[in-house]
């Protein structure tokens, strides 16, 4: 499992429908599993797969292509969840 810290480095309101439809699609496909937005300052998503596919995914955000954001990934291997959440444990 991933974290992604989204980083603004410019005016993503241009580009935010596009981002949020690219998120929707990463919902739908299973590989997002959360994501929220730290205020005028960035986002944070959580996405299933191996690092380099993460990387993969995440470089076709509509901010980073618009180079208005950087990207920070953290790698990381759940040990517990919440119940109802153990689906996300490996």
């Amino acid at each position: 499992m991933i974290i992604v810290l989204l980083r603004y480095t410019g005016d993503v309101a241009p580009h935010r429908d596009a981002h949020v439809a690219w998120l929707r699609e990463a919902l739908a496909a299973g590989r997002l599993i959360t994501a929220g937005r730290q205020p005028d300052s960035g986002g944070v998503l959580i996405a299933r797969g191996e690092r380099g596919e993460v990387e993969a995914w995440a470089a076709q955000d509509p901010y980073l292509l618009a180079g208005v954001a950087v990207n920070e990934f953290i790698e990381f291997t759940p040990s517990m969840a919440a119940p109802g959440l153990e689906s996300l444990l490996p």
